[in-house]
């Protein structure tokens, strides 16, 4: 290719590349895109209801989310992960924690308190630091005048709960992400700020369309409670925000603050850690969050609500149920059903490497416990013991992200394929040290499949964890 040809077609690449930024609302130089709303409301409003009258198509938007319907791979629909067209075997990969009991597809956002409330993993001893991000009374409740840093620790059912319902509060609502008098965006929960300047970020000045991403970041990521300070709900980047970056968070900076693991595992005994829904970390590596494109780019389109007056969708949702207005924005030069398919098959291929990882990772607990109870060299436990918390993390930050691999496609391959990896490696070991013992290797395998069959086989779904330890397979308490 000539000189003049490599130029004019980069010139061209380039050009293509700031009409799609510009398209999808990449980063502007300054916040200033309309003049604040004076609402006439109290500071304090927290309640969706009294946003119905000033903003009604906004507000009829939102309340949509209560609506139920599934995209192929995901969906509102209420559904166990434990079912067979899920992800089948997590009651053995959670086996003692929470969620070996209940761990169901998430729901639209207003049904997030009761969901929250309703859980199976919720119990007496929960802590308030369970309703963050779930309803608008937090940044209230976490000021010094009412509970301050004692909502973290406070108890969820006997405190956090009656205090949130006195003050009327709403789920995942307007003043989170709004301030009440302006409208403005604004982030509500204090938590975000503290982890992007541990990044070396300063929010405190963003532009709009960092803004449409910053709001929806503060809850969509993974996070754990800091026993070292009062159990507030921490993000884990200050290493980056790549599952190797929180990975190696875990291995050290939260270690020397205390906290070492989420729980113990019931079959393993390996300490293991359990990952939230990191749909910022995994969006911000991938194309679109590298591109500037923001959440509300995607999931919260331009409609024309009452036939007229153009709003952006507050009924978040997969991008897959509006194509026309959420993808072909940017992507015109494709119809919505070639769209469709590409993101389809890139899920599918995503689903296929998930299970996979999954399948390896439930064995190596198994081999894990065998060589426990075959008093394999307590250091060789160790070893697979740590193999298999690495390998469950690299699959669990995946599993547990939203986009079934579409936010960033290549890097959930990635982290799957370490997962993978990682398990294997401590399968490998086991059966090493087990031969050596004298281990029937085919019999373990057999006990595996009979162990796995039991908890696939067993239709209710809060007692599939009860099959997954056994007269073989002892718990590890």
């Amino acid at each position: 290719m000539s000189s003049l040809k490599r130029v004019l077609m980069l010139a061209m690449v380039a050009i293509f590349a700031m009409a799609i930024m510009a398209a999808c609302g990449t980063k502007t130089a300054n916040n200033n895109a309309s003049e604040p709303i004076d609402t006439g409301l109290p500071a304090d409003t927290i309640n969706n209801e009294a946003f119905k009258d000033l903003f009604p198509l906004q507000y009829e938007s939102f309340y949509a989310t209560e609506d139920m319907s599934d995209t192929t791979y995901g969906g509102s629909v209420p559904t166990s992960k434990f079912d067979l067209s899920k992800e089948p075997l997590l009651p053995i990969i959670f086996n003692g924690y929470g969620f070996a009991l209940d761990y169901n597809e998430d729901r639209g956002h207003a049904y997030a308190i009761e969901d929250n409330t309703k859980t199976l993993r919720i119990n007496d001893k929960s802590p308030g630091a369970c309703l963050t991000c779930k309803s608008t009374a937090v940044p209230v409740l976490l000021k010094e005048e009412n509970l301050g840093d004692a909502y973290w620790k406070a108890n969820f059912r006997g405190e956090v709960i009656p205090a949130a319902e006195e003050m009327g509060h709403s789920p995942i609502g307007c003043t989170l992400c709004h301030d009440p008098q302006t409208m403005e965006l604004q982030v509500g929960l204090p938590m975000f700020a503290k982890a992007m300047e541990a990044q070396g970020i300063d929010i405190s000045n963003p532009t709009k369309n960092e803004m449409r991403t910053y709001v929806c970041a503060q809850c969509h990521v993974e996070y754990y409670f800091d026993p070292s300070n009062k159990g507030e709900v921490t993000f884990p980047w200050d290493n980056g925000f790549k599952p190797e970056d929180m990975y190696e968070y875990y291995q050290t900076i939260a270690k020397d603050k205390g906290f070492a693991q989420d729980w113990k595992h019931n079959v393993s005994g390996a300490p293991m850690l359990k990952a939230q829904h990191p749909e910022f970390e995994t969006w911000i590596e991938g194309t679109h969050g590298k591109a500037g494109v923001s959440c509300a780019d995607c999931h919260m389109p331009y409609e024309r609500s009452d036939g007229k007056k153009k709003v952006s969708s507050h009924n978040w949702t997969s991008p897959l149920k509006n194509i026309e207005a959420s993808c072909r924005t940017c992507h015109a030069d494709k119809t919505a059903e070639e769209l469709k398919s590409n993101v389809e098959a890139t899920q599918e291929t995503h689903f296929s490497a998930l299970h996979k990882a999954q399948e390896i990772g439930v064995s190596a607990h198994y081999y894990v416990n065998r060589m426990i109870t075959a008093n394999a060299p307590a250091a060789k436990i160790a070893e697979a013991q740590e193999l298999v918390r690495k390998g469950q993390w690299f699959f669990d930050i995946i599993a547990a992200e939203n986009a079934t691999g579409f936010h960033n496609p290549q890097g959930a391959m990635d982290s799957l394929k370490t997962s993978s990896e990682a398990s294997s490696e401590a399968i490998i070991l086991a059966t090493e040290e087990l031969v050596k013992l004298g281990v029937n290797i085919d019999e373990l395998k057999a006990e595996i499949e009979k162990a796995t069959n039991a908890v696939l086989n067993e239709q209710d779904t809060t007692k599939k964890r009860d099959h997954v330890t056994n007269a073989f397979f002892p718990a590890q308490q």
